[in-house]
């Protein structure tokens, strides 16, 4: 069951493509024509990021893959503790989780991406799909790497 996860991860990720993404002065991406209109937000910025590196597992729409990978859509798991999502993508998660009274169990890795796009993704997540409209800054991000 987890290759055939694993399989889908990987081939939505390959349909998706790269080619439509550029990188912006603070290692954020954004899409070409954000990039013609020169004004983009965290959440802009973060749209992008996470199409790149989050959409596999946790869908377009943030709703997760039943009994794999949790929803990010009205999650009380990131809506508590804006630190412990951060944690979680800057060094990983893995063990049991509990998100919106369904239990998960699995690895999430460490993500290799810079402050502002965690920060920018996380922004991203946050102003959409019914959570609290948190602001992620890049000084949250940094103090979670210590």
């Amino acid at each position: 069951m987890k290759k055939y996860v694993l399989a889908i991860a990987i081939i939505a990720l390959v349909l998706q493509g790269f080619s439509t993404l550029s990188k912006d002065k603070n290692d954020g991406y954004i899409t070409k024509k954000e990039a013609k209109k020169g004004v983009y937000s965290g959440a802009d910025k973060g749209k992008s990021v996470y199409n790149q590196t989050c959409v596999a597992c946790h869908q377009a729409t943030g709703s997760g893959i039943p009994g794999a990978f949790p929803p990010l859509a009205k999650s009380d798991y990131l809506n508590k503790d804006v630190n412990r999502a951060i944690k979680g993508v800057v060094k990983g998660l893995s063990g049991a989780i509990t998100v919106n009274g369904k239990k998960f169990n699995g690895n999430m890795p460490a993500q290799a991406l810079s402050d502002a796009q965690i920060a920018d993704a996380l922004t991203y997540v946050y102003a959409n799909w019914g959570n609290n409209k948190t602001v992620v800054t890049t000084a949250m991000v940094k103090a979670q790497r210590k």
